[in-house]
C-alpha cells in the first residue's frame, strides 16, 4: 500500500465487509465502497489500488475471525454437541442483519460468471481452512470411530452442505428449515449410540 492512510483502516475494512456481504463482490463498486466507508474513492484507490485488492484484504480479515469462531464452536467435548454448536454458529452468522447477509464466500463465488484468479484462490483457501478445521476436530482421540464416513469425506460433506444452506437461507429465510437440515446431516454423520 502506498503512502500513509488518512483513515481508520479497521473501521473502513469493517464497513467494506458489511457492504460486500450485503451486496456481493460483483454488485459493489468503488463508489459504493467510498459512500459506505466515508473514505474518498481516490483514497481507497491510493491505499488498495483496486476493488479486488480491497476485497482480498477484507476477506483476509473475515477469514481470520470466521475460522477462529468456527473452531471455538467446534471445541466441545462430544462430537454431536460440537457439530450442533458449529451449525448454530453458521446459521446465526448467515441470518444476521436486515436483510440477512448470507455467506460472504458463497455469495462471492456464485455472484459472477468468472472469478478473478486471486479471489477464487482466496475463497478456495478459506474453504480448505474450514475443511482442515473440521478434520482437526475429527482427528481427536475416539472421534473418527463415531463417524459414518471417513473424516475427510465428513469434512467435505459439511463444507458442501453449508454452501447449500446459504441457498436455503436466501430462498426460504427460515431458521427452522436450516436447523432441521443441519440436524439431519449430523444424524447421518454420527453413528447411533449403542444401547
Amino acid at each position: 500500500m502506498v503512502g500513509a492512510r488518512q483513515f481508520d483502516e479497521d473501521e473502513t475494512l469493517d464497513k467494506a465487509l458489511s457492504l460486500f456481504w450485503q451486496q456481493g463482490f460483483s454488485q459493489t463498486s468503488m463508489q459504493d465502497l467510498a459512500d459506505a466507508t466515508g473514505v474518498q474513492r481516490g483514497s481507497l484507490y491510493n491505499a488498495y489500488r483496486s476493488k479486488e485488492a480491497l476485497f482480498l484484504r477484507v476477506l483476509g480479515v473475515y477469514r481470520e475471525t470466521y475460522v477462529r469462531k468456527m473452531r471455538q464452536a467446534l471445541d466441545r467435548p462430544e462430537l454431536r454437541e460440537a457439530l450442533q454448536s458449529l451449525f448454530d454458529f453458521l446459521i446465526k452468522s448467515m441470518r444476521t442483519g436486515v436483510p440477512t447477509r448470507g455467506c460472504l464466500s458463497t455469495k462471492t463465488a456464485v455472484g459472477v460468471e468468472e472469478l478473478d484468479a486471486s479471489i477464487r484462490t482466496a475463497i478456495r483457501d478459506l474453504l480448505d481452512e474450514i475443511e482442515a478445521s473440521l478434520l482437526e476436530r475429527f482427528s481427536r482421540p475416539g472421534q473418527a470411530e463415531q463417524l459414518t464416513l471417513s473424516p475427510v469425506d465428513a469434512a467435505r460433506l459439511i463444507v458442501t452442505h453449508t454452501r447449500g444452506l446459504v441457498v436455503i437461507e436466501r430462498v426460504y429465510r427460515d431458521d427452522q428449515r436450516m436447523r432441521s437440515m443441519a440436524d439431519l446431516l449430523i444424524q447421518l454423520l454420527i453413528k447411533p449410540l449403542k444401547p
